[in-house]
């Protein structure tokens, strides 16, 4: 005889609680609806309910494992973003609800400037950022790029999952490397990018889920977490169209920095910055003068 629903979160909730899970309640939650393809009002209407034995057997093995660091996404091998359904797990970072305010910063941008067509998402990743765009904006055409070749494996796995293949082109390059610039080359309306911006120092000072568990490598921005942004900021303009615009997601101590950066080209006009929901800074946006 299986264990009812109630019981199995109960347990479930005490084994991720002991482990150090802040968010214990949410993850056996999700993790039970995960092994039981109930949803959450499925599960509250049936608390009485027993589960069998297999079924209990499997949960409390993802159950472990979240309690041994593994992030619950990883699991489920879910993610929520702009209210699509991505695909993750351990090729490629995590997406944060922070980088939600870089796509939503783009989507306002194109309601005023309509002829924006092209754009250059760097450092794609699961590529949330382009397919975002790509399921909201049907005119733009996007080419996606990454260095890592398991990091574009991901993202055109969430394409064809999200529908959107036939309208993002998923390139491998380190950052501008498979872009050309002058005759003939390729010009975009926009470029964005996500890039990894933390500080090599402070790396392992990260929770053990990030540690144990996502590329390090879609983190490290180098000894003061800007050489990313020097490289895509530094070629940027070359690979603009006349009013063409850059967006990048930036650190929450960051905005000065970047913002310097991009003075120092000359190229551009005053770079914007936006704030995400919990009120730190996270995009700068700047166009060609």
């Amino acid at each position: 005889m299986g264990l009812q629903i109630k019981e199995i979160l109960s347990v479930a909730e005490n084994i991720l609680r002991e482990s150090g899970d802040e968010d214990y309640k949410r993850d056996a939650e999700i993790l039970l609806c995960h092994k039981t393809h109930y949803d959450t009002k499925k599960i509250f209407m049936n608390w009485s309910r027993e589960i069998d034995d297999v079924y209990c057997e499997g949960f409390f093995e993802l159950v472990q494992k979240r309690a041994g660091g593994t992030p619950t996404q990883y699991l489920t091998n879910t993610q929520e973003f702009m209210g699509y359904p991505f695909f993750v797990d351990e090729r490629t970072l995590i997406p944060r609800q922070d980088t939600e305010t870089l796509a939503e910063t783009i989507l306002e941008y194109l309601k005023t400037n309509k002829a924006a067509r092209r754009v250059l998402d760097l450092c794609t990743g699961s590529g949330v950022i382009a397919i975002s765009l790509a399921k909201k904006n049907p005119t733009l055409k996007i080419t996606a790029s990454d260095t890592d070749p398991s990091a574009l494996k991901v993202a055109e796995i969430n394409a064809s999952k999200l529908g959107v293949s036939n309208r993002i082109k998923f390139v491998k390059s380190d950052v501008y490397a498979a872009f050309k610039t002058g005759f003939g080359g390729a010009s975009f309306d926009i470029i964005t990018a996500n890039p990894p911006y933390i500080r090599s120092d402070v790396l392992m000072t990260l929770q053990r889920e990030i540690i144990e568990h996502e590329p390090l490598q879609a983190l490290d921005g180098g000894a003061d977490g800007l050489d990313f942004y020097r490289t895509i900021v530094g070629g940027a303009a070359a690979r603009l169209r006349k009013n063409g615009a850059l967006f990048l997601e930036i650190g929450y101590d960051q905005a000065d920095a970047v913002r310097a950066i991009i003075d120092e080209t000359e190229r551009f006009g005053e770079a914007v910055c936006r704030k995400d929901l919990a009120g730190n800074d996270r995009v700068l946006s700047a166009s060609l003068k």
